[in-house]
């Protein structure tokens, strides 16, 4: 009883502190008692562990000290860090979920891995009822199955296939109808719709067709002149002569009011076909009819509409076509100052000799072709290349290189690009059908440094071609 008196005289002396400590004691009290009220079991035993060490530190530091032990204080000063790790080391009560958190995915403790010891790949699996899902291995494809591939992704969609020669059409028959009123002096054929989506190269989207204007010429009266004997030296181009003015005057041909200078100018008759575009037909009309809105495009030097569908949008060019002597003419003059050339066209026999090719060998060609046609496409500084050229080349390798299946796709697909470079090196491109006509004499210096730098780094990977 002595002893317990001279212990609260000394806390006493200490300025109160026995006090304060017998309040807290008693806080403690009351927590304890209505902590698994409050808390639970769980928090009411964590409460307790935490209550308990800190009991533990202020009993310790406010009970006497052996001053003949040296190491009591070192005693005292190892159990307060014991008990200040049991309060760290408490576990702390679950905190209240948030909505946030119900997305993210729950990870399982991973388990203390001791030095030296390799990991247990059962440490490491999936917690009990999640799927397992193996990773499967990296197929590295090659260039023919990417090829393949690519191939499958080039397909105009089956609503632009189907609506846009539709639409062409109607267009067509109601063109042909106004001009039969409007010029019935005039022996205008009959319209056709020409273009890759009718030969099935299109790729990608059906966006663009070809509307061709027969003009018919009584072969007695007018005869062809090669460019190449002409001022432009152009053997690309052709000038399409009167003839017989003596027996035959002026008047007897109704295309005599077209003539410049003895010759059928291809820029008066475009003149005169593109004033009846813009200003004499019945545009909205004939939209209003067919479900859609035609705008023909005045600021160009080409004969084009724009045809604007609910499902699509098409740009449909008019060439008026001579046809003469086994050659086809497109109405189609160069820029500058001559106005009575026609450019000859060889797309019909391009992609007729393709299909013949293919058809004698089963062959691969029209693949690789519209593979080329995508990549151009695809590719701005190639656009120019997407035509006339990727087919040329293609026949001059039919010629040297006799294995066209599908199975050697890809070194045929090397192989064409080989060639546009070591033609775009030298700018020259021989046309299959008359080795006199370079294909990229139209094209600027610039272009054509432009498409080779592309090509060349494509030898090396053409893989990158495809992306």
């Amino acid at each position: 009883m002595a002893a317990f008196w001279q212990q609260r005289g000394r806390r006493q002396e200490n300025g109160g502190l026995g006090s304060v400590i017998d309040g807290l004691g008693s806080v403690f009290d009351v927590l304890l008692a209505n902590a698994r009220l409050v808390l639970g079991v769980s928090g009411a035993a964590v409460l307790a562990i935490a209550t308990l060490a800190v009991k533990r530190l202020i009993d310790r530091a406010t009970s006497p000290r052996d001053e003949g032990d040296p190491k009591a204080e070192q005693k005292s000063l190892e159990e307060s860090w014991q008990d200040l790790a049991l309060i760290k080391t408490t576990p702390k009560p679950p905190k209240k979920q948030r909505r946030e958190d119900l997305s993210e995915p729950l990870l399982s403790p991973a388990q203390p891995l001791v030095p030296g010891e390799a990991p247990n790949p059962r440490d490491c699996s999936a917690p009990l009822g999640d799927p397992q899902v193996k990773p499967s291995p990296l197929r590295c494809l090659t260039l023919q199955e990417k090829l393949l591939s690519h191939s499958s992704q080039l397909a105009v969609p089956e609503i632009q296939a189907s609506l846009v020669p539709q639409l062409a059409r109607s267009i067509c028959t109601q063109l042909q109808n106004f001009l039969r009123s409007k010029f019935p002096e005039l022996p205008f054929g009959r319209l056709f719709l020409s273009g890759a989506l009718l030969d099935g190269l299109e790729v990608l989207a059906a966006d663009h067709i070809h509307l061709m204007l027969p003009v018919v010429l009584d072969t007695g009266l007018w005869s062809l002149i090669s460019g190449e004997d002409t001022v432009v030296r152009n053997p690309q181009y052709w000038m399409i002569k009167r003839i017989d003015l003596g027996y035959f005057p002026r008047g007897c041909s109704p295309w005599d009011r077209f003539i410049v200078g003895r010759y059928l100018s291809s820029s008066v008759i475009n003149e005169t076909l593109h004033k009846l575009l813009v200003a004499s037909i019945n545009w909205p009309a004939i939209g209003g009819l067919l479900g859609c809105a035609i705008h023909p495009v005045v600021a160009s030097r080409e004969l084009k509409l724009e045809v604007k569908h609910d499902q699509v949008e098409l740009s449909i060019t008019l060439f008026p076509v001579v046809e003469m002597e086994d050659k086809v003419l497109l109405s189609v003059p160069p820029e500058g100052l001559v106005e009575n050339l026609w450019l000859e066209s060889f797309y019909r026999a391009e992609v007729s000799r393709v299909k013949e090719l293919d058809a004698g060998d089963s062959g691969a060609r029209q693949l690789c072709l519209r593979i080329l046609k995508g990549v151009c496409r695809s590719q701005p500084s190639l656009h120019k290349l997407g035509g006339s050229p990727v087919t040329h080349v293609i026949l001059h390798l039919s010629d040297t290189a006799s294995d066209w299946a599908e199975e050697s796709l890809a070194d045929r697909f090397q192989q064409v690009l080989e060639e546009l470079v070591a033609s775009l090196e030298k700018g020259v491109l021989p046309s299959y059908f008359n080795p006199k006509i370079n294909l990229f004499s139209g094209l600027l210096e610039e272009e054509i440094d432009e498409m080779g730098f592309v090509l060349y780094r494509a030898i090396s990977e053409p893989e990158v071609l495809l992306k």
